[in-house]
């Protein structure tokens, strides 16, 4: 979608509803879940770590509980970090979202590449569960960018989606 229908959508979602933070939340929740499945699918498609590295979520799991954890607990215990990150960002940009369209810039690209920066780029690597990003490979770098676009852009295609039926 062009910037200028863009704008043309967010002015008639604008005069066509009322702001609210519970919608906002619930629609950003919806979406978070969305964006979450098919950032799993496009790092399946586009694996960051080909080398045996553990994934960020697992090493943060473990780092939560306080000490190691068996291989398959290990495993679902990165899952539930990642949804329940990927649900809370989620409900946070379509928290912001209702109140300053803004932050939908670029279709929720915008949103992706900030997770990332956030996530990947900040807190997971000072909590050392990712590797700092000087030491990424081009590849490891390129695709969480990659899929954190797909998230933000689902993110938001969501979003939109739900809000309006609300």
């Amino acid at each position: 979608m062009s910037e200028r229908a863009h704008r043309k959508y967010e002015i008639a979602e604008k005069s066509h509803r009322a702001r609210s933070l519970w919608k906002g939340l619930f629609a950003g929740l919806i979406a978070g879940v969305a964006a979450t499945a098919a950032k799993s699918v496009a790092e399946r498609v586009y694996p960051p770590r080909i080398h045996g590295e553990p994934e960020p979520t697992e090493v943060l799991a473990e780092k939560l509980v306080g000490h190691e954890l068996a291989p398959a607990s290990r495993r679902s215990a990165g899952k539930a970090v990642t949804w329940g990150i990927g649900a809370a960002a989620g409900a946070t940009y379509g928290a912001i979202a209702e109140y300053f369209p803004e932050a939908t810039h670029r279709e929720g690209a915008s949103f992706g590449l900030a997770l990332m920066a956030l996530t990947h780029e900040n807190v997971l690597s000072v909590r050392g569960a990712a590797s700092e990003t000087d030491q990424e490979t081009t590849r490891e770098h390129t695709s969480e960018a990659a899929s954190h676009i797909i998230f933000g852009c689902v993110a938001e295609r969501v979003r939109r989606l739900v809000r309006a039926l609300l």
